[in-house]
């Protein structure tokens, strides 16, 4: 199956998800919300754990869209030892692994970011949703094998 034949058999599934995504990086408020090229580089991140490359290939064109530098987007896989990224981008590509791998670790309070340290409690809710409809897209495309676009 393609994404193009997904996202035509599966309208409602495919806005629901786009609303949650979008939801993720729409502020709340004046001081909540999470920035786009953030997002994003947790969302390369959770589809290089997860193996799609479809959601992979796809995330990395918005991000280069969205000016991320290429120095990042290429170290992400290793980025506890890469040195570019800034507290707030390790936090939330700590949380992503996290989060994603929740299966394999029991995800305690201390595992969660803290409010007012990197990202206040909207933030963290607004995290949250995006890690959590990453890794459902992530689980789609690979479970009817959306090949990556070109």
């Amino acid at each position: 199956m393609t994404y193009e034949e997904f996202t035509t058999g599966q309208k409602e599934v495919v806005a629901a998800l786009r609303q949650m995504s979008a939801a993720a990086t729409a502020p709340i408020s004046e001081k909540q919300g999470l920035e786009k090229d953030l997002v994003e580089l947790v969302k390369i991140r959770i589809s290089q754990l997860n193996g799609c490359a479809f959601c992979l290939q796809f995330h990395l064109s918005l991000a280069r869209r969205l000016g991320v530098e290429e120095r990042k987007l290429g170290l992400v896989a290793c980025w506890r030892d890469s040195g570019v990224f800034s507290p707030r981008e390790a936090a939330a590509l700590e949380y992503g692994e996290r989060l994603t791998l929740l299966g394999n670790h029991h995800l305690s309070a201390s595992d969660r970011p803290v409010p007012g340290e990197e990202f206040s409690a909207g933030e963290i809710e607004h995290l949250t949703i995006a890690i959590a409809t990453i890794n459902a897209w992530n689980r789609i495309a690979a479970a009817l094998h959306f090949a990556p676009g070109t």
